[in-house]
């Protein structure tokens, strides 16, 4: 995608509505500062991930065809999330197969589904804002989902959007195409081994020498805050976790960063 489109949907997800409400304020801006008109269904719901990851199918399929309506306009759908992305891009049509008209429309919507990441720098969207003040340098480490490494392949412009931006130094971890244990219901259902996951995630990340790490998932964010904040208590120093939307914009220098949407 090349073309700057004048309208696109946001499908904020579950763990963005609920648990980093700001990240999702913070792609919308962006998308809105690029003078793109923003819509967002009132009632989305969740993309039926957790119900498919787990065999759920019926349950899924429910959550995915109540979905399926939200979006009547021809717009592109951005999505904040690597691992909801690819379920709504790769797993919604097979949900439906054997029902033509569900199957057509599910293939249909999944045609317009962009990863949030993907979108914004095709769209040039970390060009620093107009009069912004410049931030000092910083170094920051990528890490991204194994959804959306594997199935979206969205590492690629994310690392290129970081490197976009202006005095920000993209360094690797040792550990870049491993996940961080938390795959959905897997860190609930498999404590001990997320919780191993996580921790040398943690440590792969530390060794970096980051000052921040950001991602385009907020499960996985959500998984290294909660195991960062227990070692944080015991003492050790760790690089700041945010959303890469929020990231960006922060770096460009939105004067209204902390600004909520309210409608």
């Amino acid at each position: 995608m090349t073309t700057r489109p004048s309208t696109v949907y946001f499908y904020s997800t579950c763990a963005v509505d609920l648990m980093a409400p700001q990240a999702g304020v913070d792609a919308i801006r962006l998308l809105q500062e690029a003078g793109i008109e923003v819509v967002f269904p009132r009632a989305q719901s969740c993309c039926g991930q957790p119900a498919y990851s787990s065999g759920f199918f019926d349950e899924a399929r429910r959550v995915a065809q109540s979905q399926l309506a939200i979006f009547p306009g021809p717009w592109p759908i951005v999505v904040p999330s690597g691992s909801c992305a690819g379920m709504m891009k790769h797993h919604w049509p097979k949900l439906f197969a054997g029902d033509a008209a569900l199957e057509a429309r599910a293939q249909e919507v999944a045609g317009r589904i962009v990863e949030w990441s993907e979108f914004a720098q095709a769209m040039g969207l970390a060009q620093p804002a107009p009069a912004a003040r410049p931030a000092p340098p910083v170094k920051v480490a990528l890490h991204t989902s194994c959804s959306a490494r594997r199935e979206m392949g969205t590492h690629v412009p994310g690392e290129a959007l970081l490197q976009a931006l202006p005095d920000v130094e993209l360094v690797q971890q040792a550990r870049v195409t491993e996940c961080c244990g938390f795959g959905g219901t897997f860190a609930a259902r498999h404590p001990d081994i997320s919780g191993a996951m996580v921790t040398d995630k943690l440590d792969a990340l530390r060794d970096t020498g980051a000052d921040v790490v950001v991602s385009a998932d907020c499960g996985c964010l959500l998984n290294l805050h909660h195991a960062a904040e227990k070692r944080r208590a015991a003492g050790e120093a760790l690089p700041r976790l945010v959303h890469l939307a929020s990231f960006v914009r922060e770096r460009r220098g939105a004067a209204d960063a902390a600004q909520q949407v309210t409608d």
